[in-house]
């Protein structure tokens, strides 16, 4: 099954109009499009103020980028590989506006009447992207500035082989926006999804999925972890399958990141075997493993796998086959998972 049939498929389960687990311990309408209060109270003081925060939090981002697409080269030092990368940066900067842009209507979503009413699909694609896109940056960016803190950060040897990028304070505003809008998100999305679909995960997990379906999350949690071992390989300095220049780049910053991948397809993995296994007293909790770590590797899976395909910004000479493939088994682990998030909603609505 493709990503986008299993985004469909949730979809079409959460929008029934009962959902009660296999176990039968939790039962009640699901207030899905059509089926909803007969009067919504609007958005609280606490939601107003986090959808403003969300909207602003792009406000930096986006102005970069439109100043980048305008020809300016605010942030970008002289000598830049970003200055050489022609067309292909110009898609990607004019995507990412896209995709910033999104967030404010997600925010506007999750907190208007009318967001009540649209349909299911048209929130659980984006709020699963956000997921994705954002998880990495709102726990490997604070972890970087741990670590530097602690003046554990890349030695100017590195820096020096790196070349100029972008201007530090770069960073600092974009990944910083990154995270105020991960969070003021996450404290709309779980209210949000608690009055639409809260039958769906609250109470217990009920039982066994299908055999099919336990395969599939069997697959998803060996490939997660096979991804997850190159990744902790790769975050405590190993240098095997990157290349001699990539490998003289390491940094215990790098090696955040590289750790914080792992973590998440570890996640992934636990989460949907725990859906497909069934029988936890909370279902909620699996579920959150299940659609963090499934939407961080596929998302952020695809974007490497995107700029890993485009012109070569890096050292070396392309982009090593074993980074590539990587890469690319983040994106199947992903979509694999988001299958089995499918495979268990569909469960839980159809128990009625």
């Amino acid at each position: 099954m493709t990503t986008r049939a299993a985004v469909q498929q949730t979809n079409s389960a959460v929008g029934g109009p009962v959902a009660r687990p296999v176990n039968g311990r939790v039962a009640g309408p699901v207030n899905g499009p059509g089926n909803g209060p007969a009067s919504d109270p609007g958005p609280g003081r606490v939601q107003r103020i986090l959808r403003a925060v969300a909207v602003l939090a792009t406000v930096p981002y986006l102005v970069l980028k439109v100043a980048w697409l305008s020809g300016s080269h605010i942030g970008i030092p002289e000598g830049s590989v970003l200055l050489k990368a022609g067309l292909f940066l110009t898609v990607a900067n004019a995507v990412t506006v896209a995709m910033d842009a999104a967030v404010i209507v997600l925010a506007l979503l999750l907190t208007r009447p009318w967001g009540r009413r649209v349909p299911g699909w048209l929130l659980v694609v984006p709020a699963f992207t956000a997921t994705g896109l954002l998880t990495p940056i709102m726990t490997a960016f604070p972890g970087q500035m741990l670590v530097r803190a602690l003046g554990m950060g890349a030695s100017e040897a590195v820096k020096v082989a790196r070349g100029p990028f972008l201007d530090p304070w770069v960073f600092t505003v974009v990944y910083g926006g990154f995270t105020i809008q991960g969070l003021a998100l996450a404290g709309l999305f779980v209210p949000y999804a608690r009055r639409r679909w809260g039958r769906v995960w609250q109470g217990a997990l009920g039982t066994r999925l299908p055999s099919p379906t336990g395969v599939v999350a069997g697959a998803a949690a060996a490939l997660g972890t096979a991804v997850s071992g190159i990744h902790l390989y790769w975050a405590f300095g190993g240098s095997g399958g990157l290349g001699a220049e990539r490998a003289a780049l390491y940094s215990a910053e790098t090696g955040v990141v590289s750790g914080v991948h792992a973590v998440c397809a570890l996640l992934a993995g636990v989460g949907v075997l725990l859906l497909a296994r069934g029988g936890a007293r909370r279902a909620w909790w699996p579920l959150a493993l299940a659609w963090i770590g499934a939407a961080e590797m596929l998302a952020w899976g695809l974007w490497l796998v995107v700029a890993a395909l485009g012109p070569d910004l890096g050292p070396g000479d392309g982009t090593p086959v074993v980074i590539f493939l990587t890469y690319a088994g983040q994106v199947v682990a992903g979509c694999l998972g988001a299958v089995v998030l499918a495979r268990f909603t569909a469960a839980r609505c159809a128990a009625v």
